[in-house]
């Protein structure tokens, strides 16, 4: 029984298989429900919002939707409706879904478009290509030492470093 027990919820570093899983059909289903306009509020349906991950907790009864408006104009404007409107949507997300309990909904603006515009910029920046362009002769170098030694070693009769033979 103390081996069930342990085995309920994940205890490794990310979401289990469910989670995820119920996370990607709350997206869809939050999605539509957008899309249709199934909401009856002018200023949610005046937004285009993209849905980009929904985040379970381990129990399922809280998901975090991670929201932007198409183009990211109006994004706070966006987020108050949303939250404004948070009853009504779980409703019609529960509708939609097989789920024991509807999940409580929790909007948060989604940052992983500036990410990537930072993680661009950081690459386009002259002194990191560079340091990575170093950092690619640099490990040319080292296996072309290793293979060198290998060389040594079999053209003197020894095992080299990469050798298994026993």
């Amino acid at each position: 029984m103390g081996r069930m027990a342990s085995n309920r919820f994940n205890t490794g570093p990310g979401p289990s298989q469910r989670q995820l899983r119920v996370g990607e059909l709350i997206r869809r289903t939050l999605s539509d429900v957008l899309l249709r306009g199934d909401v009856h509020d002018p200023d949610l349906n005046r937004h285009s919002i993209t849905v980009g991950e929904v985040r379970t907790s381990p129990d399922l009864k809280v998901a975090t939707a991670y929201v932007l408006p198409l183009g990211g104009h109006g994004a706070e404007e966006a987020l108050a409706a949303l939250r404004r409107n948070t009853r009504e949507l779980r409703h019609l997300v529960a509708k939609d879904m097989s789920l024991k309990y509807a999940p409580n909904l929790r909007f948060v603006l989604d940052e992983t478009f500036d990410r990537m515009d930072d993680t661009r910029r950081m690459f386009a920046d002259e002194r990191v290509r560079r340091d990575i362009e170093a950092g690619d002769e640099a490990g040319e170098e080292d296996r072309d030492e290793g293979a060198d030694l290998a060389r040594d070693a079999r053209d003197k009769g020894q095992d080299g470093p990469d050798d298994d033979r026993r």
